[in-house]
């Protein structure tokens, strides 16, 4: 019973984490928008080009994705750990490292938006927020570290 209950609390600790840092990507949108409103002004009509800025907005969206897919990659070896070394813990530091990942997503969006004023910044955003909430935490992951099964449920 001690044990389920543990399993409890870190579920509710994974998931209150999990909300600040989707709580976070607001933040960042509103960071932009009041220091820098003009680049909610959509055109949609405009080019997609960011002048003579193509290039590092093309090299930012590259990478966005790479770390979009570490996001991913890092939580399924962590998770894998986690079980492996029967140490919940390791489910945490997953969750914390993909949607920091994820986080970074989304300020590669914000030096978009500050340096650039590239009017699509929010595609970035959309990718950060869509990893984020992927990233919701399981309860499957900490039973299976505890040595539990997914029928003992908490």
């Amino acid at each position: 019973m001690e044990n389920q209950t543990t399993i409890k609390q870190e579920y509710r600790t994974l998931a209150l984490i999990w909300f600040v840092l989707l709580f976070s990507q607001a933040m960042f949108l509103i960071v932009i928008f009041t220091s820098k409103p003009e680049v909610f002004n959509f055109d949609f009509s405009a080019p997609v080009s960011a002048g003579g800025n193509t290039p590092l907005i093309i090299a930012l969206a590259v990478l966005a994705l790479v770390n979009f897919s570490l996001s991913f990659v890092i939580r399924k070896v962590s998770v894998a750990q986690a079980i492996a070394r029967q140490d919940p813990q390791y489910v945490r530091l997953g969750l914390i490292i993909g949607c920091a990942f994820c986080e970074s997503v989304s300020v590669m969006g914000m030096i978009v938006a500050f340096a650039f004023s590239y009017q699509y910044f929010f595609l970035w955003f959309a990718l950060g927020i869509a990893g984020i909430i992927l990233h919701f935490p399981r309860r499957k992951h900490l039973l299976a570290a505890s040595g539990k099964t997914e029928n003992a449920k908490s």
